[in-house]
């Protein structure tokens, strides 16, 4: 069940986005953490793209537009910051993980690479 950010960002829970990978589901795991925080720990398969690029970068989602995008960094406020860039970009399926990797990790899910 997905849940609405203050600022009127949607979000998936760690939970969630586990039964998502679970399922096989067609969606896209955007990390706009950096480059550092993406190689100490990420989950995989997921795309990084760091938020500070994300604007000159969005070219790269074009085939996303209309699919779903989960947007993680590590506690939650870099994802919800890009989902309403990418929102505002005519993205229409964004969500951002809640509590972000951080949140993620702390739940014991399986798929996280670390350096």
């Amino acid at each position: 069940m997905s849940l609405f950010s203050s600022n009127g960002v949607m979000e998936c829970s760690s939970v969630e986005l586990a039964q998502m990978r679970g399922a096989g589901e067609d969606f896209l795991l955007l990390d706009v953490r950096t480059g550092g925080e993406y190689a100490a720990a990420h989950i995989e398969p997921s795309l990084l793209i760091p938020l500070q690029e994300l604007d000159k970068r969005m070219t790269e989602l074009e085939a996303w537009r209309e699919r779903s995008i989960v947007v993680m960094c590590h506690s939650g406020a870099r994802s919800r910051s890009a989902c309403a860039q990418l929102a505002k970009a005519g993205f229409t399926n964004v969500r951002s993980l809640s509590g972000g990797l951080s949140a993620y990790m702390n739940t014991g899910q399986e798929g996280i690479i670390r350096a």
